[in-house]
């Protein structure tokens, strides 16, 4: 049975220190639960381990580990969603090795980046499941890493077997980023860290005063699924709740189940997930859903937009949602990932900006009905550590109200990059030496802070820059989205390319899965998008580009990838004639 309040938890250098202090004071409490949606129409099964059972399985899987790879090995987890992937993750800190959090070659998409993330690791091993062990073994080749498959390991295993010894300075895992403004770079995260990190998330959503639950569907391999479903978790002795990804995509509606089974739920979840259920979750599904026991419901987006709270607690308010449950945060894989959040139970900050003052650099208010508005939603405040925005350039403290940089500094910042160093993005200093000292994070975001709240404006590397100006691309993209209903949702990309006389601004964005090219107009689309876009940014778009559903890339945590996007429109796999549409047909 379970209490409804757990222990309070200690303060342990390491998650597998936590998992076996729980096992050993509050053995029978359950620690995670995935549930499966083995049919389209399921309502779930539930598949539990308690603290006990999960220590079980850690230590016999860190000891079939420890006989595979030595101290300091890097061991790949190609493991699907479930409890295997969290055993395996903190079996792997147990034997002292080197996680590296990936998914199996079947996630579609994401070959060539698993091919990457593998060479640049070298793994010595690799951890799957026997569901996926065929086509593991198929994607690694008969030279590949040595393969071992965590629900085939006895719980024996563990009988002769002895802890390594916890370092909190000792790399845990390897984080590789997402890909969305360049190659995939594996961020190495201390135990320290990823411990210094669950407690700030769990301070800063309320979780350190409360019995709350995690419900999560974001995948374990990106740095808020694995912070908010196993690290914080780990850290408080805190239920977690799974389900794939997958099966939120096919039926979102299982996600708000799970959130109401569960008093006190904690979730995360990008913009297009909030928008996704709002726009998809019927009547009929919402009969008998009761949402007023959720606690925090993150939006990690870059940036937050106030309209997506308002129409995911429109379309919910009748089932009870707390209209202050909505909480948007920063982080990035470089921080292990939480920075800034809203606390839960403050209303949500908005704030609109002047958009002229905002691309060159000064965040000034603007009418929120003024077409030319950015409306914002502020990311809170820091827990446990430091943000400063500086001037990219000149390394110069910026103001509240001044854009620049943001400049992050707390022990959950990570040490470096895997092979690589960068100790100009993770040593940085002030050019003024009375701002402190040095080892501050170079983020590569850019925002400012109003009323004592970091805002988020966008990314450095995005910036698209004609005859002198800046433009945000999510804001273009934004306007290209509203300008007719065809144009997909969170499925565009806008950026610029080499022109003869300078930058040129291109847009490929997906159609409605509920349209087909071959129905479409696509002159009368184009002709709205380039017309709201030059109404409203003063922009002419050198190209416009509709494809089907599926065909802008994703990074690996969801988001679409400008980069690659631009890159392949370079390389001509879009048509690349103005105003037109590649052939194709709707998803």
């Amino acid at each position: 049975m379970d209490s409804r309040r757990p222990p309070l938890a200690p303060v342990c250098p390491t998650l597998p220190e936590y998992v076996r202090h729980w096992a050993e004071s509050t053995p029978d409490r359950r620690a995670f639960t995935f549930v499966e949606h083995p049919a389209p129409h399921s309502r779930g099964v539930h598949r539990t381990l308690t603290w006990r059972r999960l220590d079980v399985r850690v230590r016999a899987l860190a000891a079939r580990l420890t006989d595979q790879a030595g101290p300091g090995d890097r061991v790949a987890l190609l493991c699907p969603q479930g409890t295997e992937y969290v055993t395996a993750f903190l079996a792997a800190l147990a034997a002292g090795l080197v996680a590296v959090p990936l998914y199996p070659p079947g996630l579609p998409g994401h070959a060539d980046r698993l091919a990457g993330v593998l060479a640049d690791a070298r793994p010595s091993v690799v951890v799957t499941t026997s569901r996926c062990r065929d086509e593991v073994r198929d994607f690694l080749g008969p030279e590949g890493p040595r393969i071992v498959v965590a629900d085939q390991v006895p719980d024996d295993a563990a009988r002769d077997w002895r802890p390594v010894p916890p370092d909190a300075e000792a790399t845990a895992y390897l984080q590789y980023t997402s890909g969305s403004t360049r190659a995939p770079a594996g961020v190495e995260i201390s135990h320290g860290n990823v411990v210094a990190n669950a407690r700030q998330a769990l301070t800063a959503y309320g979780a350190d005063t409360r019995q709350v639950t995690c419900v999560g569907w974001l995948p374990l391999y990106h740095d808020m699924g694995l912070v908010l479903s196993v690290a914080a978790p780990v850290a408080r002795g805190a239920l977690s709740v799974l389900m794939d990804p997958a099966a939120f995509l096919h039926e979102p509606v299982r996600w708000l189940r799970l959130l109401a089974a569960h008093p006190n739920a904690v979730s995360a979840a990008p913009n297009f997930a909030y928008d996704y259920c709002a726009a998809s979750v019927s009547e009929d599904q919402k009969a008998g859903l009761r949402l007023d026991r959720v606690t925090a419901l993150i939006n990690g987006s870059e940036p937050v937009r106030p309209g997506t709270a308002d129409r995911f607690h429109a379309a919910f308010a009748g089932q009870g949602l707390a209209p202050r449950t909505h909480c948007p945060s920063y982080g990035l894989a470089e921080a292990t990932v939480f920075v800034c959040a809203a606390r839960p139970g403050e209303p949500l900050s908005r704030f609109a900006l002047d958009r002229d003052a905002l691309a060159a650099g000064k965040a000034l208010p603007a009418r929120p009905d003024d077409p030319r508005a950015v409306l914002l939603a502020g990311c809170g405040t820091p827990a446990g550590q430091r943000v400063r925005i500086a001037d990219p350039v000149t390394r110069a403290t910026l103001s509240e109200g001044e854009v620049g940089e943001i400049w992050v500094q707390g022990p959950n910042v990570g040490r470096g990059y895997w092979n690589r160093g960068a100790q100009d993005v993770f040593g940085a200093e002030f050019a003024d030496p009375a701002a402190g000292p040095g080892g501050w994070l170079r983020t590569g975001d850019l925002g400012t802070v109003l009323e004592g709240q970091l805002v988020v404006t966008g990314r450095l590397k995005d910036l698209i820059i004609v005859d002198g100006r800046n433009h945000y691309p999510q804001d273009v993209e934004a306007t290209a989205q509203d300008a007719d209903p065809v144009v997909r949702r969170d499925r565009l990309a806008a950026f610029a390319v080499p022109g003869g006389g300078g930058e040129r601004v291109v847009i490929v964005a997906e159609h409605a899965r509920t349209a087909r090219l071959d129905g479409l107009d696509v002159p009368a689309v184009v002709r709205a998008v380039r017309g709201a876009v030059s109404a409203r940014h003063g922009l002419r778009l050198a190209d416009v580009v509709l494809v089907p559903p599926g065909t802008v890339p994703r990074t690996s945590s969801g988001k679409v990838s400008r980069a690659l996007t631009r890159a392949r429109y370079l390389e001509g796999a879009y048509g690349g004639q103005a105003g037109t549409a590649t052939a194709g047909a709707a998803g």
